[in-house]
């Protein structure tokens, strides 16, 4: 099931949605997809690697940086494309 995840305000639907913790700190694990309109503004977020993360359906919420990121493209700037996200953020000490 889909739910919305939020990356400094900015929502994303998110799939395979997995909460844990690696050690004293918090993990969210989720996959989501980006098309080509929204590329830029993805990967710019992305590079910022620091994260206010809210999963307001979880009540779940914390700053945080990325462990593992990937994706199934590497340019989404043809028209119509659309990359497969997966995105591994650990909480900031």
């Amino acid at each position: 099931m889909d739910e919305i995840v939020l990356l400094n305000k900015k929502p994303f639907t998110a799939s395979n949605v997995r909460v844990d913790s690696a050690g004293d700190r918090k993990l969210i694990r989720f996959d989501f997809q980006v098309t080509h309109s929204e590329y830029h503004d993805v990967t710019v977020l992305l590079y910022q690697n620091d994260f206010q993360v809210e999963a307001p359906e979880r009540g779940l919420q914390f700053r945080a940086e990325i462990r593992n990121y990937s994706t199934s493209v590497t340019n989404l700037y043809e028209e119509g494309s659309v990359g497969d996200f997966h995105l591994e953020l650990i909480e900031k000490r």
